[in-house]
């Protein structure tokens, strides 16, 4: 409620849902530096959704008043989880464009043809949007690890190759400038016939880093007037994010994609309560969305 200088802390209202995650399992096939969820082949604190959960809240959404735009899937990385293609035509069939976050390496790879079949039914509708942090080989794998990067660039090759509808996700942990990491992104993607705009921002998103042991400051409610943000653009204005934490029976309901783990955020089981006003009180509320002016939606 207070900051630690006692001024009333920034409070987000949620004013219309648009984008609802799926956070399909906090499993990954590496692990990475700084990972802000924490993914690895052996977290497994947020358990598999299943298709039956993600079609029981694509269900409430069609019953309700809601305008959702898009449809995202999160993990971890979702292809792990074998229901995953599954998922993407149920949310696909109801007419919600469909974002799904992955490294593009095996997990991915290894559901090429279900991929294909989706994108044949449902062209752009589908989004894969491709981690690529750098656009060196030598900055990516050294967050990811020795061979990722030759990985991740097969899988994305492939998708390109194939016409799929693909964005990028990259990092700005380096002493770069936003032009000089677009251009080297503009000059990678050139030299690998890559059909994306590096100097779109909803083409090549880049993300700011999320250290949890960086100091940020609290965010009061002072601070939309002085930083000029508006705290409708802040992703839990118009997002919220369904996990299922380790030995519960079923999912529950978080803010944004940031924050699965913290309990003080839940917010139900059911989106036609989670409409609760969230209070920045997490560093990555700060660091991520007000001082780093970020998004995981694509809209």
């Amino acid at each position: 409620m207070i900051t630690a200088t006692g001024e009333e802390r920034a409070v987000v209202r949620l004013i219309r849902l648009r984008t609802l995650w799926f956070n399909t399992g906090s499993l990954c096939n590496i692990q990475c530096a700084n990972c802000y969820m924490d993914s690895s082949p052996t977290n497994d604190e947020l358990t598999y959704l299943t298709l039956e959960d993600v079609r029981g809240y694509l269900t409430e959404l069609a019953s309700g008043e809601y305008s959702v735009e898009e449809v995202a899937f999160t993990g971890g990385e979702p292809f792990m989880n074998r229901e995953l293609p599954y998922m993407l035509s149920e949310s696909l069939v109801r007419g919600y464009r469909t974002l799904v976050l992955t490294n593009a390496m095996k997990p991915l790879q290894q559901k090429q043809s279900q991929l294909l079949d989706l994108h044949q039914c449902y062209g752009n509708e589908l989004v894969i949007r491709v981690s690529l942090d750098h656009f060196s080989q030598k900055y990516h794998d050294h967050v990811r690890g020795t061979g990722s990067w030759a990985c991740a660039m097969e899988g994305l090759r492939w998708l390109t190759e194939n016409r799929l509808n693909i964005t990028i996700a990259g990092r700005t942990c380096w002493d770069e400038t936003e032009e000089d990491v677009r251009l080297g992104f503009a000059s990678l993607f050139k030299d690998q016939n890559i059909r994306v705009d590096a100097f779109n921002p909803a083409s090549l998103v880049l993300f700011p880093e999320m250290a949890m042991e960086a100091d940020v400051p609290e965010i009061t409610t002072n601070c939309w007037d002085l930083l000029g943000v508006k705290p409708d653009t802040i992703m839990c204005a118009t997002s919220r994010m369904v996990i299922r934490r380790k030995g519960r029976k079923s999912p529950n309901i978080v803010p944004c994609t940031l924050l699965p783990y913290d309990t003080e955020f839940d917010l139900g089981e059911d989106l036609s309560n989670s409409a609760t006003s969230v209070r920045l009180n997490h560093p990555y509320c700060a660091r991520f969305c007000v001082l780093g002016g970020a998004s995981c939606s694509t809209i």
